[in-house]
């Protein structure tokens, strides 16, 4: 059936078009939406978030990760557990706003203007002139500036729903120093360790036993689906192989950009400079000015005098030591505009008229030329034709995504035409999972073209997925070539796996038992009981000791010292520990004692924060309608 689509697909298209269109006319456009993409996934006061809402939020936020950190792990970024904290992100957003707005928060205009002139990263985005660049704030933030400021004015605004609460934490130095030592300080602890592997040898599994947990716990022993495949990748990088450029393009390039590719000129002069700010009066200005046009006439008539001038004159203690002589540099690095624009107009050895700057009055001698260089058009070639491709690359990557996207949807039973056509190299990978292996990167990364791959159309025709977007600017398209469904592993290959197994369990079970026997009698009476060299441990320093016997050891009683506890680790066997001496910790240096306090104060104010956003979800009615993913965060590199 598909096949007959796919050969007479124009045709279709007009028939549907005839179909269609008529009903749209009769039934309203309103019948065909909300069919699905409008999910419902979060619901605030009555007011729902759709998943085509969460998915938007959460493209928003990866592109962002991607941008600020390129290499980050594409796995991570389509985890189901980072798409859930975005979602959750979405409804705390929404429920503090509700808030805010249901108790008339504000952010004043006054408020909002400082907290701008104050933010470091607004400044980079300031002219020289001190006239603000929005073409270059939207290049770098993908937002508008008015976008930004009502960011930032929600973001001012909610914040002052949750400090009213995390505001008026106290934590008064008892409170502190007693969560404080609860985690420094020690216990002194003997142990008497019961490990499974002393008990191995007791412990017999017959076949029946192996045959038996086999059939018990079959689930364990099955082996996942897999496929091997073939796929393709079209990024920004292959669409720039297809660019195609002309001698005269990059000559064009080379010319447009000739101050890129070479030394601007550099000039060197001196000065003489007569203090006169404007808030000199105008009395003391017309002095300032008499003096400088005094010394203009004296070294016009005697130009070689000009640095010595320059040394008991001159106001300007950088300079005037060096005779009055600035650095070698480019037109636009002197601080004042008349300054600059003097030097660059002057002829080598020429002296200046007088000029009139914000400092005062200059008198300036040009004293050096360093000409402009231009590198030599073919030494910058690759350059050239590098940069030229890039700014073709968005352009050209648009008209290979639509020739990619039409190729592996016209040959739906092989990559090779679309590899062709746009010279890309067909990729192959085996034992290809439904989810991401760990370390997985690219397209085989992607939760939706993993999806797509085990689509039913393309296991059970072996045809090609649509072109998948995996990443930015990046397109795959693949297809099964071998596909194996998940199956049973037969006993035979896991009876030796099994028997460790029982053997393990059985084994612990017995340490446990003695232990459990030893504890009660070494509680009746201490002789005979025997145990490891002391330690001493906390939850700072655990001395190699496993978690469940440091959290024995600390909630002992310790009124009643030796104190035993027996600690059950599973599968690693049983513990008796002996807790003979509470060790104190020193205490700390006044200075630390307040930063301890201070961050006992803010774990504080963070739990109040987090139950009074909880007072504030019932309040709104706020709840999440899909499921929290079981899965954790995926961790690179394992």
């Amino acid at each position: 059936m598909f096949d007959f689509f796919r050969k007479y697909n124009k045709i279709v298209m007009i028939f549907l078009f005839l179909l269609i269109i008529p009903s749209f006319v009769l039934f309203g456009v309103e019948r065909y939406q909300g069919s699905g993409g409008d999910e419902k996934v979060a619901r605030i006061q009555g007011h729902d978030i759709t998943r085509p809402e969460w998915d938007q939020q959460h493209r928003v936020e990866t592109d962002r990760i991607r941008q600020q950190s390129p290499n980050v792990d594409p796995t991570v970024l389509d985890s189901d557990a980072l798409r859930y904290a975005t979602l959750e992100r979405m409804v705390r957003d929404r429920v503090l706003a509700a808030a805010a707005a249901k108790t008339n928060m504000t952010v004043s205009e006054d408020r909002l203007a400082r907290m701008f002139a104050q933010d470091p990263g607004l400044a980079a985005f300031r002219t020289p002139d001190g006239k603000f660049d929005r073409d270059a704030f939207m290049r770098v933030t993908g937002r508008t500036p008015e976008q930004y400021e009502a960011s930032v004015r929600s973001d001012m605004t909610t914040q002052q729903v949750l400090l009213g609460v995390s505001g008026t934490a106290f934590t008064p130095p008892a409170l502190a120093s007693t969560t404080i030592n609860a985690f420094y300080d020690s216990r002194e602890i003997q142990v008497a360790r019961f490990a499974p592997d002393s008990f191995a040898s007791k412990v017999a599994v017959s076949d029946a036993d192996i045959e038996s947990y086999y059939k018990d716990h079959m689930a364990q022993f099955q082996a996942p689906e897999r496929a091997d495949i073939d796929y393709l990748v079209l990024d920004i990088e292959a669409a720039k192989k297809n660019i195609v450029l002309s001698d005269a393009d990059l000559q064009t390039y080379y010319k447009d950009n000739t101050a890129r590719f070479g030394t601007k000129e550099e000039r060197r002069a001196s000065h003489i400079l007569i203090n006169a700010p404007a808030s000199m009066p105008a009395a003391d200005r017309e002095k300032a000015k008499a003096k400088a046009e005094q010394l203009l006439a004296e070294v016009k008539k005697a130009p070689n005098t000009f640095a010595e001038v320059a040394r008991k004159n001159s106001d300007d203690d950088l300079t005037a030591k060096n005779g009055g002589q600035f650095d070698m540099g480019p037109k636009g690095s002197l601080v004042a505009k008349p300054l600059d624009d003097a030097v660059f107009a002057l002829k080598k050895g020429e002296i200046s008229s007088l000029i009139e700057t914000e400092f005062g009055f200059h008198i300036v001698q040009l004293n050096d030329i360093k000409p402009a260089q231009v590198t030599p058009f073919e030494q910058v070639r690759a350059t050239i034709e590098n940069e030229a491709r890039a700014q073709q690359a968005t352009q050209e990557f648009a008209k290979a995504a639509e020739v990619f996207t039409d190729a592996v949807y016209q040959s739906p039973d092989s990559l090779k035409p679309a590899a062709e056509k746009l010279k890309l190299t067909i990729q192959t990978a085996k034992n290809v999972a439904r989810t991401a292996a760990p370390g997985a990167a690219g397209a085989l990364a992607s939760r939706n073209f993993l999806s797509a791959l085990f689509a039913p159309d393309s296991l059970e025709r072996k045809q090609n997925t649509e072109a998948i977007e995996v990443g930015s600017s990046q397109l795959a398209a693949g297809r099964v070539t071998q596909y194996t469904p998940a199956h049973a592993v037969p006993l035979a290959d896991v009876k030796d796996k099994i028997r460790a197994q029982l053997v393990t369990e059985r084994a612990a079970v017995l340490a446990k038992t003695e232990g459990e026997a030893k504890l009660a009698a070494w509680t009746a009476k201490a002789d005979g009981a025997t145990f490891g060299a002391p330690v001493t441990v906390s939850r700072r320093e655990a001395q190699s000791q496993p978690l469940p016997v440091i959290d024995a050891a600390l909630r002992a009683d310790a009124s009643k010292l030796p104190a035993l506890v027996g600690v059950d680790l599973g599968a690693q066997g049983y513990v008796v520990v002996r807790v003979t001496k509470v060790v104190p910790r020193t205490p700390p240096a006044p200075e630390l004692a307040k930063q301890e306090q201070a961050q006992v104060g803010q774990s504080i104010a963070a739990a109040e924060d987090a139950a009074y956003y909880n007072l504030l979800k019932e309040r709104f009615k706020a709840e999440i309608l899909v499921p929290k993913p079981a899965d954790t965060l995926p961790v690179a590199g394992r």
